[in-house]
């Protein structure tokens, strides 16, 4: 499988965010009580969502969507398609970060990650159009 250089852009967006994903997936799976600190900012409402849930249950199962999102940015065979679809929510998720709690401490890094997903959600569909995929 060779790389062309013109899809070297997209694979270092991939890259990072799928390394991104694997690094809190499987902490959030392996720890979540760890995790606690980024649910308290939460607006009522969506804590409300989460207390049904469990705080354990959904952080582990935030945990195991963000493993199937690195999944994704990893797959090299799946169509991009799909691929532009995770950039997609990553960009969504972190937007609703952002809204929801505002830019903190912590949170301040998911501009970055949005701006990465929002640039991966844009390269794909050029990318697409202008040739096959790898």
């Amino acid at each position: 499988m060779k790389l062309s250089s013109a899809r070297l852009p997209e694979w270092s967006l991939r890259l990072g965010l799928a390394a991104t994903y694997l690094y809190s997936g499987l902490d959030l799976v392996r720890h979540p009580t760890a995790w606690y600190w980024a649910l308290r900012p939460l607006p009522d409402f969506f804590q409300s969502i989460i207390h049904t849930v469990g705080t354990d249950r959904y952080l582990r199962l935030q945990g195991a969507s963000e493993l199937v999102f690195a999944a994704v940015f990893l797959a090299w065979f799946l169509p991009l398609k799909i691929v532009r679809i995770v950039a997609a929510l990553t960009a969504l998720e972190m937007l609703a970060i952002l809204l929801m709690v505002g830019t903190n401490g912590e949170t301040f890094r998911d501009i970055g990650i949005l701006g990465a997903a929002a640039g991966l959600f844009f390269l794909i569909k050029k990318t697409t159009n202008a040739m096959p995929s790898m």
